[in-house]
């Protein structure tokens, strides 16, 4: 295994991780963004009122976007493990 091929492979990994954790990410950077402002507008100090709502929006986002990750992460595998006769010379 080449020091290419090790960069290569850590490039990739490095970009599926990104690519999967984004969605929720953004998910929860709204959701925040939409009760902070609702909690400024309205001076509620309440901490379950941050937490259910992003709860709930992950959960959503998790289910919805389940078969795009999926995918996305079965191509990576798929591609792996069929790079290893590649990566054992």
């Amino acid at each position: 295994m080449t020091q290419e091929m090790v960069m290569t492979l850590a490039r990739d990994a490095i970009e599926i991780t990104l690519v999967l954790s984004l969605p929720f990410l953004v998910v929860g950077l709204v959701v925040g963004l939409v009760i902070s402002i609702f909690q400024a507008a309205t001076q509620i100090q309440e901490m379950s009122l941050t937490f259910v709502p992003k709860a709930i929006a992950m959960l959503l986002a998790g289910l919805l976007l389940l078969p795009f990750l999926m995918n996305k992460l079965l191509d990576f595998t798929r591609t792996l493990f069929s790079d290893i006769p590649r990566y054992i010379k």
